[in-house]
């Protein structure tokens, strides 16, 4: 599995006290595929900009994907360029992707017995392991996990009790901590970017309504 995967299982898990909006969840996820491969060292930072590395193939297949993707020939491609490129319908991908593995299964809102359906993680292996790194307050997940909103937003990132600060501080060993820590403040960079156009359109959509209400 790949820390990607372990996100979208957590949010799929809290999904009901702390909605994540596709948008937010797509430019985390890309995130985390890029901190996996850097980790992998198939992928290096200059600076901000993503560097390939060894020609390794990831297990995971949409890690894979993302492996390919990368940018080969100088310039290399700026972290939020790869975020806001990688990230396009990517939580879609993902939900598709632990679907058709058996991953996700549809469960009931509340306890009425014609609910909606809902996919929720199924009871897995797969699941255990993503809520045993989420529990632990593992750095890199508690900080993605953060920047969608849950966990580090309330302060407590899993049961470490770490803030998104804290967690953007530490990352696993073996990983080059000033890379991930520059990936993760893109991540957050990206997700508060987004939020803002969010914003700016609701009011300007608002304002045009109002247009039409003048008598």
């Amino acid at each position: 599995m790949s820390t990607a995967k372990d996100l979208f299982i957590i949010v799929m898990e809290q999904e009901q006290d702390h909605p994540v909006g596709q948008g937010d969840l797509s430019l985390a996820l890309a995130g985390a595929e890029l901190i996996d491969l850097l980790g992998a060292e198939a992928a290096a930072l200059d600076g901000d900009r993503i560097v390939p590395g060894l020609a390794t193939e990831p297990h995971d297949p949409l890690l894979a994907e993302a492996a390919e993707l990368l940018k080969r020939q100088a310039p290399y491609e700026r972290v939020e360029d790869w975020l806001w490129r990688r990230g396009q319908d990517l939580s879609a991908t993902y939900q598709t992707a632990l679907e058709e593995a058996g991953q996700l299964t549809r469960g009931r809102r509340g306890l009425l017995p014609f609910g909606n359906d809902r996919l929720e993680p199924a009871d897995t292996p797969v699941r255990r392991r993503a809520q045993g790194r989420w529990e632990e307050g593992e750095p890199v997940l508690a900080a993605l996990g953060s920047a969608v909103g849950i966990g580090g937003a309330e302060g407590d990132a899993g049961a470490g009790g770490e803030t998104g600060a804290e967690a953007g501080d530490r990352v696993e060993p073996g990983l080059p901590d000033e890379a991930v820590t520059t990936v993760l403040a893109v991540v957050e960079d990206a997700v508060t970017e987004l939020a803002a156009v969010r914003q700016r359109r609701s009011i300007e959509n608002a304002a045009f309504a109002n247009v039409w209400r003048v008598p």
